[in-house]
């Protein structure tokens, strides 16, 4: 194995942790690949860290450039779903780091603050190699690192921490959903329960984030009907009579609801569970987004 492909997965877990795209997060580490073959391997003392270096320099630039792109995209953006195996979900602070509710606090950070934080709390890096990463000076990057931190704590959702709890509340989720069982529904529901849905405009889904348990309930029912079913299938290209199958499946490091149409992974569900209620429901519906999923879980 060449010593590119034996840190791979490595580069892209960092990719992906600052850019929030797997898409994105592949062609960082394409183009890390062309920098790593322009190079000398015998004067590269520590390859890994060089690696490293690299690809979080180019993340950081893709990231911004994602940006200005995301600005002008329909409806709420969330993060791409990516599978995650057993092995992984077994290693709570290699989970914990690609959450989904996590990485959507992380697009509140500014790209600086991203990737050190990215750097710091999911791959330890001393702070003198993320300085030299972000171009700063190390007491600037610790600065960096604690506002990162210090805005993390306070918006990172406080999550179930019994993983089997998450996934019997994710099954009885995806039954009440796919039953009509309104009642059930909201018995789930935190009565402040939000629902963020990004379709990106290409699936039928809200285009505002939802708040409140009757509201998101109800919607829920509606989309779960046959009619509803039927629209939302045809919104995302899919015969309205094909087949459908739901399942709880690792995602992000995390339980979640996955639904496919035909064999095709059609919709994502995350959900954020506090003192056994769902507190947080993360849709994911955009085509361009699942194709991935689809291929992990294959």
């Amino acid at each position: 194995m060449s010593t590119f492909e034996e840190h791979r997965r490595l580069l892209i877990g960092v990719a992906y942790r600052i850019v929030g795209s797997m898409a994105d997060a592949e062609d960082v580490v394409q183009e890390a690949w062309l920098r790593w073959s322009g190079v000398d391997e015998n004067e590269i003392a520590d390859p890994k860290a060089f690696l490293v270096r690299v690809t979080s320099r180019l993340a950081l630039d893709r990231l911004r450039w994602a940006r200005s792109r995301r600005e002008s995209y329909v409806g709420p953006w969330l993060p791409e779903p990516v599978g995650t195996t057993p092995d992984v979900a077994e290693h709570a602070e290699l989970a914990d780091s690609v959450e989904l509710a996590l990485l959507v606090v992380l697009e509140t950070l500014s790209p600086l603050e991203r990737a050190v934080f990215v750097l710091r709390e999911a791959f330890d890096l001393p702070f003198g190699e993320i300085a030299e990463v972000i171009g700063r000076g190390e007491a600037a990057t610790r600065q960096l690192a604690r506002r990162a931190r210090e805005h993390v704590r306070e918006k990172r959702p406080r999550y179930e921490a019994d993983r089997a709890a998450r996934r019997r509340i994710t099954e009885r989720f995806i039954g009440a959903s796919a039953n009509g069982d309104l009642g059930a529904l909201i018995e789930l529901l935190a009565d402040e329960v939000t629902l963020i849905s990004d379709s990106g405009g290409k699936a039928r889904a809200p285009l505002r984030v939802m708040t409140g348990a009757d509201p998101i309930s109800r919607w829920l029912v509606s989309i779960g009907s046959e009619e509803g079913i039927a629209r939302f299938l045809a919104s995302v290209g899919t015969p309205p009579d094909a087949e459908l199958s739901f399942e709880v499946a690792e995602v992000n490091g995390g339980p979640a609801a996955v639904i496919r149409a035909a064999g095709r992974v059609v919709t994502v569900a995350s959900l954020v569970v506090v003192d056994g209620r769902i507190a947080t429901i993360y849709l994911i519906a955009n085509p361009d987004k699942l194709t991935r999923l689809a291929a992990d879980q294959a």
